[in-house]
């Protein structure tokens, strides 16, 4: 998908690539309606999902720092309808300059997903993959869950292999824990919704 070069508003549907972190023209974006993933990809190819976004996040370059702009990743759309306002880093960087709130507020941004990445790695490190995959789906119900009591419906963005991939396990294992949890009679499991029928007992 092509991106204009002025500052604007962009809409666009699921699958579309909404930005490569090896851009000519470094770019910050804002997500204002949709939820899109953040793809990692190694030296030999593989891809991984880094992150999931949802309205209102930031990514693009982040860091402010030409020299630090990563060669890796891309975004994608996950949900039916995007829409992102793009800028040029260097007219967002003007931004900040001329307004203390704003750069208070992307300060406290940037914050908050260092200690989310933080958060990321110690339950990579320390938790298994059951425990893992609890922790996402409760994460996942408090930012887009509807509750109903302890009952949480969630709306399905994910395919397993994302899930996976977030996770840090093999599809695999991530069918098997899912199936789990649906044969225990804790989660109903769709493409097009995640019913939870007590969250307090993920």
């Amino acid at each position: 998908m092509q991106l204009c070069i002025i500052t604007g508003f962009k809409n666009a549907k699921k699958g579309e690539i909404l930005y490569f972190s090896d851009s000519d023209v470094p770019r910050i974006f804002l997500l204002k309606k949709g939820n899109i993933k953040i793809v990692q990809v190694d030296d030999h190819g593989n891809e991984s999902i880094k992150e999931i976004l949802r309205k209102g996040d930031l990514f693009g370059e982040l860091s402010l720092e030409k020299e630090a702009r990563s060669v890796n990743e891309y975004a994608k759309a996950i949900s039916d309808e995007i829409t992102i306002c793009s800028f040029f880093l260097e007219d967002f960087e003007r931004l900040i300059e001329k307004n203390p709130k704003l750069a208070l507020s992307y300060t406290k941004f940037i914050g908050f997903k260092m200690k989310r990445l933080k958060n990321s790695y110690t339950n990579l490190i320390f938790k298994d993959a059951r425990t893992r995959l609890s922790q996402f789906l409760k994460d996942w119900s408090e930012k887009d869950g509807v509750f109903d009591g302890n009952k949480v419906t969630i709306e399905n963005y994910l395919t397993q292999t994302d899930i996976s991939q977030i996770i840090c396990t093999t599809r695999q294992t991530a069918t098997q824990l899912l199936n789990e949890l649906k044969e225990n009679g804790l989660i109903e499991y769709t493409r097009k919704e995640i019913i939870i029928s007590d969250i307090t007992k993920i």
